[in-house]
């Protein structure tokens, strides 16, 4: 008992040197963070984040320029994507960069070029370089492997692209949408690549949000990692049922009434389904407009605000782990798993 003693007082000790260092880590963050419109973009719905899934306490998000994800360290990539979609993002004037690169704002660290090298599968955006192209600063995030999920090549430049240029095209002619993307990950086991073993799906989803009057609705995708020639209309379902496939809880922000009628429901014929295409000529037209502007951050973050950002979410999983530790010193670890298997996920 007293050598358990011991490893529990440096075990305490270790927790408590670590709160202290997150504690002015954060006090950093907010010294050294941008102004709040810089990451604050007003919702055309009127409800902040709206597109944001129900989480967990336990749940850490990560932020990019024009985007939010939640990140599954077990499958090395991310559980959903989410983001709202404007008639002016699309007709940015930045150009696709391909810089792909590991995510270092991932603090258990994310898949790495290494893990899709001869692999045999794409490294697939969830949310599109070409979702971004209003900013050279986002659509180089875009680029991030926390982004990215093996896809079947024959699907990431086929159906999954099609699906992609025709959700923008809901973007244009609704005028705002809100999507939800990412990879079915509770139907498995999974093959895996690389030495970080990431998961490869079996399907994907996207469900899409319209809350602009007068026709509020919404629509759900499921579509196997696979390339098909179907039309995109045979895999439309509704966001409940996205919601039984994946566990997720989408639009919970919405009115009681208003979310289920919206999510339990589907039309195909209340959306355009041609594909979005946008000449350079379009964009320098949409672009000359003043009502049209894109509007872009004036401030960015400093290299020293990121540093201290990414450097709480570290710290924030080691107090995790060392907690957990220190728990383990008193509590079987399959006893643990078992009662409260959220905090190994």
């Amino acid at each position: 008992m007293g050598k358990r003693t011991e490893k529990a007082k440096k075990r305490g000790k270790r927790i408590l040197f670590l709160l202290i260092v997150l504690l002015v880590l954060w006090v950093l963050t907010l010294v050294l963070a941008p102004s709040e419109a810089t990451y604050v973009e007003s919702s055309s719905s009127g409800i902040p984040n709206l597109e944001l899934p129900a989480t967990k306490s336990s749940d850490v998000l990560t932020t990019h320029l024009g985007y939010t994800l939640l990140y599954d360290e077990q499958y090395e990539q991310a559980r959903w994507v989410a983001y709202e979609l404007t008639r002016s993002e699309l007709y940015g004037m930045n150009d696709r960069g391909d810089d792909f690169r590991s995510d270092p704002s991932i603090a258990t660290g994310s898949a790495d070029l290494n893990d899709y090298k001869g692999s045999g599968y794409d490294r697939g955006h969830l949310i599109p370089a070409a979702d971004l192209s209003w900013s050279e600063d986002a659509m180089s995030g875009s680029f991030y492997l926390s982004n990215m999920s093996p896809q079947a090549p024959d699907f990431n430049r086929g159906i999954w692209s099609d699906l992609e240029a025709t959700v923008r095209n809901f973007a244009d002619t609704e005028g705002s949408i809100y999507v939800v993307t990412g990879p079915v990950l509770t139907d498995g086991p999974f093959k895996t690549i690389g030495a970080n073993k990431v998961a490869v799906p079996h399907e994907y989803y996207k469900v899409i949000l319209d809350y602009q009057e007068p026709d509020l609705k919404a629509i759900g995708f499921i579509l196997p990692n696979e390339g098909s020639k179907k039309d995109l209309e045979t895999f439309a379902t509704s966001v409940d049922k996205v919601e039984e496939l994946t566990g997720l809880d989408f639009f919970y922000q919405l009115p009681d009434k208003e979310e289920n009628k919206l999510e339990s429901e589907f039309n195909t014929n209340d959306w355009d389904f041609h594909t979005f295409q946008a000449s350079k000529a379009d964009r320098e037209a949409f672009n000359a407009d003043p009502t049209n502007a894109v509007k872009v951050p004036e401030k960015k973050a400093s290299g020293w605000y990121g540093l201290a950002k990414n450097s709480m979410n570290t710290v924030l999983y080691l107090v995790k782990s060392t907690s957990l530790n220190l728990v383990e010193i008193f509590v079987p670890k399959a006893t643990l798993k078992k009662a409260v298997p959220f905090l190994y996920n």
